[in-house]
């Protein structure tokens, strides 16, 4: 009896979809990771990606907000914020984030180079035909980042960035609640799923537990 095209013989099984390739939640950044990618960056001169990078692990945000960014939501009359609050997407949920003084160093001295208009989109897009940055875009941007440190480009995308400080922060205080803050999740649960927690801890308890 012939077999049916959409069913694998036993002597050509099919190969699962996911074979070769890094699945689920892309990881944070480290520190060290952090650092190298920040010298590479200095070191080229690129002036818009230091300040992307830079903005992209202060401000935790979901790439579709951070390449639509305006300059007058995080600058008044030429003084860039402390702290600058936008509505998600996602969500339509305000959230706040902070900017470091090594962040608005790096994008003061990107809107100087780029003379850069209030009214207009923080990370203009290159191409004509679109405003600002896309999403894809900033995704080889990361992608490129990752690779000049030295890292696999697969087990990193746009929420390795997303995740980086939230990481770090939830490591050091155990502060689900801030971090969700943070994240603008409307849910602890999320907030839980997002970073993996559980497994994380799971695993360090285990480790640190002898027979």
């Amino acid at each position: 009896m012939p077999v049916p095209k959409n069913y694998a013989s036993e002597s050509q099984p099919c190969s699962p979809w996911n074979k070769g390739r890094l699945v689920g939640q892309k990881r944070p950044l480290k520190p060290k990771d952090v650092w190298a990618i920040r010298e590479r960056l200095e070191i080229g001169g690129n002036r818009r990606d230091i300040a992307l990078f830079n903005l992209a692990i202060d401000s935790k945000l979901r790439a579709c907000d951070l390449v639509k960014l305006r300059v007058n939501e995080i600058q008044t009359e030429g003084r860039l914020h402390d702290r600058a609050t936008i509505t998600q997407k996602k969500t339509r949920r305000p959230v706040q984030f902070e900017l470091s003084e090594q962040t608005r160093r790096a994008v003061r001295e990107y809107l100087e180079s780029s003379e850069g208009d209030s009214r207009q989109y923080l990370f203009a897009s290159r191409l004509r035909a679109k405003p600002h940055l896309s999403t894809r875009q900033y995704s080889r941007l990361v992608h490129r980042w990752v690779s000049s440190a030295g890292l696999e480009s697969a087990a990193y995308g746009t929420h390795s960035m997303r995740r980086t400080k939230v990481a770090q922060i939830y490591r050091k205080t155990g502060n689900l609640r801030a971090v969700q803050i943070l994240l603008g999740h409307t849910k602890l649960e999320s907030t839980v799923r997002y970073l993996g927690i559980e497994v994380d801890d799971a695993l360090v308890l285990s480790e640190q537990t002898d027979l």
